[in-house]
């Protein structure tokens, strides 16, 4: 077995023996449509003598076939939340192998002893690692769950935050990879805490911005001057512009879509750096809420939504 093969291992913790042939076979369909699981699941097609396949992957395939047979969703719902998994785990277990390999360097593990340095830390880490990925998956579900048991249509109204840094890609050209990742690091994690110690949802994050949901206006305004004021004490870090709707959104797949998250995105590219601008509907929400002060700015053209009068957010004196 060669290093490479008992790194592999490590992490699967059980030896790849299969074929994809062969696991389609013991799971009792076409390799083509195995396949289309695999492929669903963000891994690519293997050659048919390759011996890449473990036990588990049967066992994933007939609970994929499963769920469809047994009338719990149809074959298409299956391949959805096959690709949801895959894009949330891959995301997951890159930053996980990230910070194995910041571990080793601290540790001043050599480059050539890093392979089998990564073979004892996997036997380690992967259980702890595999039980905290079920406990958050389950908790993140039941939250999930109680949002949409109180949503009886497929649009709900909700109040959308989109918040970017200014400058960024100018930014990042100008200051070492180890920098920037610092900074990235530091935007999400301090915008996470933010948002979710607001009571608002973080949808994603993309290393420069942020987008939130809340289901109140006020909490989604004081969310959005908690990120401007957090990020403004934060040293040689750009300053943040914010925009915020509300209104009817389409919740898919864990993403929000629709005319109000696109007017909170056009909003934040029109917004002056360090400032928050948000739509009419909101501004009106909000109207009388001792909390904030609100300042109507001049009538601006959106992109693709026509012309509006935004409104700017600030806390009351």
């Amino acid at each position: 077995m060669t290093t490479e093969d008992g790194l592999t291992e490590a992490f699967l913790r059980e030896p790849r023996r299969y074929t994809s042939h062969q696991v389609a076979y013991m799971a009792g369909v076409p390799v083509y449509r195995a396949r289309r699981f695999w492929r669903a699941l963000g891994f690519a097609n293997v050659s048919d003598d390759a011996m890449e396949f473990t036990d588990s992957d049967v066992e994933a395939l007939k609970t994929m076939l499963g769920m469809v047979s047994r009338g719990l969703y149809d074959e298409e719902h299956v391949l959805l939340m096959a690709r949801s998994l895959g894009r949330a785990t891959a995301r997951l277990a890159e930053s996980q192998a990230e910070l194995g390999a910041e571990a080793l360097d601290q540790a001043g593990v050599p480059l050539t002893e890093r392979p089998r340095a990564w073979t004892r830390r996997a036997r380690r880490v992967v259980p702890d690692l595999e039980r905290l990925l079920v406990y958050a998956w389950r908790r993140q579900l039941a939250a999930s769950a109680g949002r949409l048991v109180d949503q009886e249509k497929s649009a709900v109204r909700l109040a959308v935050g989109f918040a970017d840094l200014v400058g960024f890609t100018r930014l990042s050209r100008q200051i070492t990879e180890i920098e920037l990742s610092s900074l990235v690091d530091s935007f999400e994690g301090r915008s996470a805490d933010v948002v979710t110690s607001g009571g608002g949802r973080v949808v994603k994050t993309l290393g420069d911005s942020v987008l939130f949901v809340s289901g109140k206006s006020h909490d989604a305004a004081e969310i959005a001057l908690r990120l401007v004021e957090a990020h403004s004490k934060v040293r040689n870090m750009p300053e943040l512009r914010v925009g915020l709707a509300v209104g009817p959104v389409i919740g898919r797949m864990g993403d929000v879509f629709g005319t109000t998250v696109n007017l909170a995105s056009r909003l934040t590219s029109l917004a002056l750096p360090g400032t928050i601008l948000m739509d009419p509907d909101m501004a009106e929400e909000l109207t009388g809420d001792r909390a904030f002060a609100l300042r109507a700015v001049d009538r601006l053209t959106v992109r693709g939504l026509g012309e509006l009068v935004p409104f700017t957010l600030s806390r009351s004196l």
